[in-house]
């Protein structure tokens, strides 16, 4: 069989043909002939197919002779977290995050959290798992099932990130998307002085108020408007697993995740002098700058969550950040939260006494940028030759890192490929010129899509 659920980072499928409980069974099969492993934690969102597909699963591992310990009802972080701190030799959460209703998927990793993508293992388990071809299970050998929480210790860990008695009070809107991420703000809330106003909250694999993407800016309005109405000091948005958060300043503005890549690059960099500091390479001057100024060391990498670890971990970086609104740290096993970020902001607005808008002024005015606008191509390949044909030799620098990035005197763009769409992604920024970047973005998307 065909198994076209695998991706390049992660597993992810339309219900019934591409993903059932079926095929992970056979994931969990393959997973374990793979990695061998002694004892496995799962955990699975809130999607309504997550417990059954999560279940198949452990079917799959335990069939396998592996000891299954199942954290429930999680965020993707919670795995990461779990996997480490209760040493075991890999987990798995059951999750789409923003994808359409009718899709699901896993994100795996292996001992202590090392991701497991295209390049690391992902393409073995999934050729393992289209021969299906497994050894009969054995009753004698069976593995074990036992459910348990670490949500205690998580938050625990978690608090390790800011200096809780040092905490200013602030009124902070959480929206969790009817996602995953409510019960660990219901979880850390008395621990810090601060007043959260809930917006959908309450966890809802029938997604009510819609699919939980805040990239999106049709998925913005509830928070925005929370803010304003509460008077706020920050709004806050996670997707549905919360790997990713998004953030919003005080007067409701969504905050593009480049600029707060820069904000804690520097957090950082002043407690841990020197330290490297991992960026992808779609925007980038802001961030290089921040380091540079700080006395850091700023590393450019591959766009995408495997290569940004494995580059963390190469260089034992403090940070790593994407304009994507995922961030990486040291401390949390080199892997992304949608928690630590937020909680670092918080501490900073207080520290500063500077409402969020204040903080990022200067630094949007620097380097403005046009976020990262998608045009739906038919000839991507065409589509970026027109552009290159134009613009390279005219380029102080061609880096193709990730696509091709051009540099001039005073602006500079990224071009990517979509992995899975036919999407051609484009950012671009300026040194301190909204019109050059406005009228550059107009050219480029111009050329893209003369077509």
């Amino acid at each position: 069989m065909i198994l076209d659920c695998f991706k390049a980072y992660d597993i992810r499928g339309r219900l019934g043909d591409q993903l059932n409980e079926t095929i992970a069974y056979s994931i969990g099969r393959a997973f374990a002939e793979y990695i061998k492993p002694t004892s496995i934690v799962v955990g699975g969102d809130i999607r309504l197919t997550s417990e059954s597909l999560k279940l198949a699963l452990c079917e799959g591992l335990r069939d396998s002779g592996v000891n299954v310990l199942d954290i429930g009802m999680c965020g993707t972080e919670e795995i990461y977290f779990a996997t480490s701190h209760l040493k075991t030799d890999g987990g798995i959460v059951v999750t789409a995050s923003h994808n359409p209703i009718d899709y699901n998927g896993m994100k795996l990793v292996r001992e202590d959290s090392k991701p497991i993508s295209g390049d690391t293992g992902l393409k073995a388990i999934q050729a393992l798992a289209e021969a299906n071809e497994f050894p009969e299970a054995d009753p004698k050998t069976r593995g074990s099932y036992e459910q348990l929480s670490i949500l205690d210790a998580y938050i625990e860990h978690l608090l390790t990130y800011v200096d809780v008695a040092k905490l200013k009070p602030l009124k902070l809107v959480v929206n969790a998307g009817n996602g995953a991420a409510g019960h660990v703000i219901d979880a850390i809330e008395r621990h810090l002085p601060f007043e959260f106003i809930k917006v959908h909250h309450e966890p809802d694999g029938t997604f009510p108020n819609g699919i939980p993407n805040p990239l999106l800016p049709e998925n913005r309005d509830a928070t925005r408007d929370a803010v304003l109405a509460h008077g706020a000091d920050m709004g806050i948005a996670w997707d549905g697993d919360f790997d990713r958060c998004f953030l919003f300043d005080e007067k409701g503005d969504f905050v593009e995740g480049y600029y707060i890549v820069g904000l804690l690059a520097e957090a950082f960099l002043a407690k841990h002098a020197g330290a490297s500091v991992i960026h992808d390479p779609r925007l980038t001057w802001n961030t290089i700058d921040i380091v540079n100024k700080a006395g850091g060391k700023a590393i450019q990498s591959k766009t995408g969550h495997a290569f940004i670890k494995e580059r963390m971990r190469e260089e034992d970086a403090v940070y790593g950040g994407e304009m994507s609104a995922h961030h990486y740290f040291r401390d949390f096993f080199y892997c992304d939260s949608g928690m630590i970020p937020w909680l670092l902001v918080s501490e900073m607005i207080g520290d500063k006494a500077l409402p969020l808008s204040a903080q990022l002024a200067e630094r949007i005015a620097c380097y403005p940028s046009s976020g990262e606008i998608n045009s739906r191509i038919e000839n991507p390949d065409a589509a970026i030759q027109r552009v290159m044909a134009e613009y390279q030799d005219k380029a102080e620098l061609l880096d193709e890192t990730d696509g091709i990035s051009l540099n001039f005197s005073d602006w500079r763009f990224s071009l990517r490929q979509s992995n899975t769409e036919p999407l051609v992604r484009l950012n671009v920024e300026s040194r301190g010129d909204v019109a050059l970047m406005q009228a550059r973005t107009d050219d480029i998307l111009a050329l893209l899509r003369s077509a």
